[in-house]
């Protein structure tokens, strides 16, 4: 499937958002996982592109404008190695050149957290503190 360069700004965004306190912690797992939770919405045709995907209302909390890193997504340094880093991990992962090591999963939440969606599931995959779910299969 084909992105266009402003898919792959809004994924790496995204990245940055979600995953960049893992990857400082954990490597480059964390950042590629989510990066195919959002690709994944896509391919199961959950949201039309990835930009839909990232932008939907209450799906990835660095998009919400209450969320403390609304604001850092908002005035990221272009220059920064890790947002670099979460350009090539969007690059990568929309051009599927790596394998989705989340092996389909489409969502995600921190340990931290208990959204009501993942009540009674397992998560498929553990990457740092992030736990990872297939919710819908592909079609």
């Amino acid at each position: 499937m084909k992105y266009t360069s402003y898919d792959i700004e809004i994924l790496a965004k995204t990245i940055y958002g979600e995953a960049r306190g893992e990857f400082i912690k954990f490597g480059i797992t964390s950042l590629i996982a989510v990066a195919y939770v959002v690709v994944n919405r896509v391919k199961k045709r959950l949201a039309p592109t990835i930009h839909d995907a990232c932008l939907a209302p209450f799906q990835f909390s660095c998009w919400n404008k209450s969320d403390v890193n609304y604001l850092k997504i908002q005035q990221i340094e272009p220059t920064s190695s890790v947002y670099k880093k979460c350009v090539a991990v969007a690059q990568h992962v929309a051009d599927e050149s790596w394998p989705d090591i989340t092996d389909g999963c489409d969502h995600y939440h921190s340990k931290f957290i208990k959204p009501y969606w993942a009540a009674n599931r397992l998560p498929k995959k553990i990457f740092g503190t992030h736990l990872f779910y297939c919710l819908n299969e592909r079609k």
